[in-house]
């Protein structure tokens, strides 16, 4: 009996402190690529609706369609964003500082210190 309890306490050992494929702690740690934090603009229904009216009036820069952007993604040197409009900066304070751009009839918010997408208005 004593033999018995021995083998199964040694086995057991050996299962838990050898590393073997089987054991997921074994395994290299897997690294993964998180995204850069974003913090999105958080604006009402109304102060969207404000920001694409007002826009319309602009001079504001038209980015190619085949672009994707997405909050969050970076925005390509060859996108040309615009300091917010002041008209629109005094009505919707939480944007004064930002850039903007359109694409087709998509406003594009802009954080000018790292140049990431903050909103984008359909």
């Amino acid at each position: 009996m004593r033999n018995l309890f021995i083998a199964i306490v040694a086995s057991t050992a050996a299962a838990v402190l050898i590393p073997s494929s089987t054991n997921t702690w074994a395994q290299a740690p897997i690294e993964r690529q998180t995204p850069p934090q974003v913090t999105p603009i958080k604006l009402t229904l109304e102060q969207r609706h404000v920001i694409k009216e007002l826009i319309k009036d602009s001079k504001i820069a038209n980015a190619p369609a085949d672009i994707h952007l997405a909050v969050g993604a970076k925005v390509p040197e060859s996108v040309k964003a615009q300091p917010m409009p002041e008209e629109i900066g005094a009505k919707v304070s939480q944007v004064k500082s930002h850039l903007v751009f359109l694409q087709g009839m998509q406003v594009v918010i802009v954080d000018p210190k790292d140049k990431t997408v903050v909103d984008v208005i359909d």
